[in-house]
């Protein structure tokens, strides 16, 4: 006889099923959980650069290289033109003031120096004539003078002679009349003469400074023309180091034209470029540093040329006190130029976070160091080392600044 089964449960009959879905069910919450959540990163410490957030001093300078230039460069220019003859200075080598560089050749000029020879030569001969002819004049009214006295002379004692022997009875009245009519008329005649010769004297003395002044003119001409030859023989108008000849044997130079230069080497310029950010805060007199061989030497910035190339602007710094003992012409620096005071800031060692996160975020690490996680950042002004923290960081705290590269786009960093 057949025993009749009790019918079981459907959720005994099923369970294995069942015991199965909420397993998957669980796993499948767990996976959206997970995928919800901050995504983690599994790291090496040793691999990153952990470092603390402090508040120091904070100095804003910019660091650039610089390269050394003379601080005076002096072009020459032909003060004379001509052709080039012959070129003695080479370009590089050091020249002392009055070595010649090249040297120029102008016939014209000579001739042009031997026609104003020719005629400073005959105003010579023209002054001497006139001035010859002026003391032949001079000797003539002398001697008349001295004639027209001695018969002054003579008359007067003619007509003494003449009164006496009117007195006497021996001439008439009207015979000393005309007597004294001849003594008086040479007593004028002689006052003119005397006047004549002075004012000859005097006209004499005017004519030949007019004359002389008109000969100084032309000596100075001459003189001047001279000079021009001179002109013709290029030199070093300082000591220093021939940076380059322009021209060639044989090639027309035009006056002013510049052919030549030369570096003057007994003080020395830092020349560098600076981005346009920097042009409204670089002023001349502000600080720089260069450090070598492990010794600080002070500039200061002298120049600042306004105009922008390619988003640059140049300028120009001279060393205060010493310089490097192997400074020359062309050899490059390091140059930290202070854009202000030190000041108090938070501050964190600059790191390729910033490359990457564009300083907008960083990982902030916890008090037992084995997590980062990544939080909102404020960067203010920077330095070759540094940048200042103006929110999101308080000094004490640990953040990572090294790595970014490999983080992804992980929230949260697993420190092992």
């Amino acid at each position: 006889m057949d025993i009749k089964l009790k019918k079981r449960p459907w959720y005994i009959r099923y369970k294995y099923h069942i015991a199965s879905g909420i397993a998957f069910a669980v796993f499948l919450v767990y996976v959206i959980i997970l995928s919800n959540g901050p995504r983690k990163l599994r790291i090496d410490s040793e691999n990153i650069q952990i470092t603390e957030v402090r508040n120091d001093k904070f100095m804003e300078y910019v660091d650039v290289e610089g390269l050394v230039q003379p601080i005076l460069t002096i072009k020459i220019n032909a003060r004379e033109a001509g052709s080039v003859e012959r070129i003695i200075g080479e370009e590089g080598s050091l020249l002392q003031k009055g070595d010649t560089i090249l040297t120029l050749s102008n016939p014209d000029l000579l001739r042009n120096i031997e026609d104003q020879r020719d005629d400073w030569e005959k105003q010579r001969i023209t002054y001497r004539e006139k001035e010859i002819e002026m003391e032949q004049k001079s000797l003539n009214l002398q001697q008349q003078t001295l004639q027209t006295n001695y018969e002054l002379a003579r008359l007067k004692k003619s007509f003494e002679l003449d009164k006496e022997e009117f007195r006497m009875g021996i001439k008439s009245k009207a015979q000393l009349e005309v007597s004294q009519d001849e003594y008086n008329y040479k007593i004028k005649n002689a006052q003119l003469q005397r006047e004549s010769l002075r004012h000859d004297s005097v006209v004499t003395i005017i004519r030949k400074d007019l004359i002389r002044n008109d000969m100084e003119r032309e000596r100075k001409k001459y003189d001047r023309v001279k000079e021009r030859l001179d002109h013709l023989v290029i030199k070093a108008p300082v000591n220093g180091q021939l940076s380059f000849v322009k021209v060639t044997p044989g090639q027309q130079v035009g006056s002013n034209e510049s052919i030549a230069e030369i570096k003057v080497l007994d003080q020395y310029k830092i020349h560098t470029s600076l981005s346009e950010y920097y042009i409204d805060r670089i002023t001349t007199g502000l600080p720089a540093t260069i450090h070598y061989q492990g010794k600080k030497y002070p500039l200061k910035i002298t120049k600042v040329v306004p105009e922008v190339k390619d988003r640059m602007f140049d300028i120009d710094l001279i060393f205060l006190k010493e310089m490097p003992d192997n400074v020359r012409v062309g050899k490059s620096f390091r140059v930290q130029i202070e854009l202000g005071q030190p000041e108090q800031a938070t501050i964190i060692p600059r790191g390729n976070f910033y490359q990457s996160t564009g300083g907008q975020w960083i990982y902030k690490v916890n008090a037992s160091k084995t997590k980062a996680t990544r939080i909102p950042l404020t960067i203010g002004r920077q330095n070759p080392q540094q940048y200042e923290i103006t929110d999101g960081l308080n000094p004490g705290d640990w953040v990572i600044t090294t790595g970014y590269d490999t983080f992804g786009e992980a929230e949260e960093l697993i420190l092992k």
